[in-house]
């Protein structure tokens, strides 16, 4: 379970979280909404310790993550696998590399153990023949794809994505979109989402504004609030979207 509670971040006099409080259940998926800006990525990077708070505390299992205690945080994170919208990779490393790394360090795996593994996930996204290639030969969308096989390889029982195929194209995007559908199976998932499919599929729906969370239900519970932003938002964004399938 993660819990977060009365959560508050800044950026240079700018407050991108406000007093948010959530409470996440073992099992749950909760898609996080809301306009450009609004803090929702801020909001994850805070869960997965990224970003430091600058007030609030974030519990996990009732236990605090506290970034003092830098041995039991590190352990805390290590149960948390990510997928964010801007990341990193190590640039001297081929895609292959990238993949058994964390094996080796944090799932304590031999070496031909890890290269197995990776190159099992990187067939699963689709990116077998660029095991060989460094970074900086990698589309947007290859790099997306790579973080994506490494968050699998680590099995992690939490699940952070953050606009996870915001880089990808439509072929690509089936093909990552399967795998991502197995990497979430009986995890606890914190999804910024943009497919209706998997907003409606969420235990709940959080709404977040200006940095603090405004409406939180399923679909039918928060399209039932009459002037409700989710309801302001599907209208907007979503309804094209239900009618074509």
């Amino acid at each position: 379970m993660i819990r977060v509670e009365n959560v508050s971040k800044q950026f240079n006099k700018t407050r991108a979280l406000k007093n948010v409080s959530l409470e996440v259940n073992k099992g749950d998926i909760i898609s996080l909404i809301g306009p450009s800006g609004s803090g929702k990525s801020t909001l994850l990077r805070c869960i997965h310790g990224l970003e430091h708070v600058d007030s609030g505390k974030i519990y996990m299992d009732d236990e605090w993550m506290n970034p003092d205690d830098e041995k039991k945080f590190r352990t805390q994170r290590n149960r948390m696998g990510f997928v964010f919208q801007h990341f990193n990779l190590f640039p001297n490393m081929s895609v292959l590399q990238n993949c058994k790394l964390a094996q080796v360090e944090v799932l304590n795996k031999t070496d031909e153990e890890a290269e197995k593994t990776a190159l099992e996930y990187l067939d699963k996204v689709g990116l077998l023949e660029k095991k060989d290639a460094y970074p900086n030969n990698l589309s947007g969308g290859q790099k997306q794809r790579v973080a994506i096989a490494r968050a699998m390889i680590k099995s992690t029982p939490i699940v952070i994505l953050d606009e996870a195929t915001s880089a990808l194209d439509n072929k690509s995007e089936a093909i990552v979109q399967k795998a991502l559908d197995n990497l979430i199976k009986n995890k606890t998932v914190f999804v910024i989402a943009h497919r209706l499919s998997t907003i409606k599929n969420a235990n709940r729906i959080a709404v977040i504004n200006e940095g603090e969370l405004v409406e939180l239900g399923n679909h039918d519970e928060l399209m039932s609030i009459p002037s409700g932003q989710y309801k302001a938002l599907y209208e907007m964004q979503f309804k094209k979207e239900e009618a074509a399938v």
